[in-house]
């Protein structure tokens, strides 16, 4: 679905130089710290910028010169994009059955019943959370191949997450092919959606694992100064300063349990691969 080789996209004080592979069928969640590259990766996916190197592929394309019919197999739901806050939700509607040949008209006004979007108020009126949601249904009621998602639940309580991400969820059972890349900063919206992670940060990628390995085997190992300079490093990916000492995060917390019973060994999460990984010292 999407290939980016050694993509490189300059700027006067942010470099990006990163690759990823999303195949069919596969949820990839892109995660990092504000201005790590998130969102510039999703653009140049999407060829909304001109880049300084490499290649990005969608359906095995240049992202620059896809076709009408390309554009139509996409579904977008980026933060900082938004209607005309002067329209309607009826007003959308026309304007997508002129944009999209698959537009699923009936889908679309079932969805916004769902979440509780009215279709007649001016999306001037309507509430973060609210723009948020018809984002997400606008992406995925016009049978797209691949959902690029770019913090699709920002603005969202607990609730109103969990009914977009069943949107989601319903979107892919009953679409086993379609692919995903979500960026998010909500840990939880990407460990029960993504079957793997992308870690990036000042614009390269600095881990790429499978969630359910990520969740199973990783942890974080509380250790005081001198349980730090003796501890067997072997598994150890990153370390951050603590008040108490050092917060280490490790690829086989098992090993450290077996071996060292003592400490404090804690489930890893995504959290804490930003956390750690980004703002700590990789080792």
């Amino acid at each position: 679905m999407v290939r980016i080789e050694n993509l490189v996209k300059n700027y006067k004080d942010f470099n990006l130089n990163i690759s990823l592979n999303l195949p069919e069928g596969r949820v990839s969640g892109l995660v990092g710290r504000n201005g790590a590259g998130k969102t510039t990766t999703i653009k140049a996916i999407l060829g909304l910028i001109s880049i300084d190197g490499g290649t990005a592929e969608v359906f095995g394309k240049d992202s620059r010169h896809l076709t009408g019919k390309d554009k139509e197999n996409i579904g977008v739901a980026l933060s900082d994009s938004a209607f005309s806050n002067y329209l309607t939700v009826e007003n959308v509607i026309s304007i997508l059955k002129n944009m999209y040949s698959n537009f699923e008209e009936d889908r679309f006004r079932k969805l916004c019943t769902t979440l509780a979007l009215p279709l007649n108020k001016p999306i001037k009126e309507f509430s973060t959370g609210m723009k948020a949601k018809l984002r997400v249904i606008v992406a995925i009621t016009h049978k797209a191949r691949l959902l690029i998602m770019d913090e699709p639940t920002s603005g969202l309580d607990v609730e109103a997450r969990n009914e977009v991400l069943d949107v989601l969820r319903n979107y892919l059972a009953e679409n086993e092919d379609c692919s995903i890349i979500i960026s998010s900063h909500i840990s939880s919206d990407l460990e029960s959606m993504c079957d793997d992670i992308y870690l990036i940060n000042d614009g390269k990628i600095i881990l790429h694992e499978d969630t359910d390995k990520l969740l199973d085997k990783y942890g974080v190992l509380k250790v005081d100064e001198e349980t730090y300079r003796s501890i067997d490093r072997s598994h150890l990916i990153a370390s951050r300063k603590e008040r108490f000492g050092y917060s280490l995060f490790t690829d086989e917390k098992q090993y450290y349990a077996e071996n060292y019973p003592a400490l404090v060994v804690e489930n890893g999460s995504i959290d804490d691969l930003i956390l750690i990984m980004a703002g700590g010292e990789i080792l």
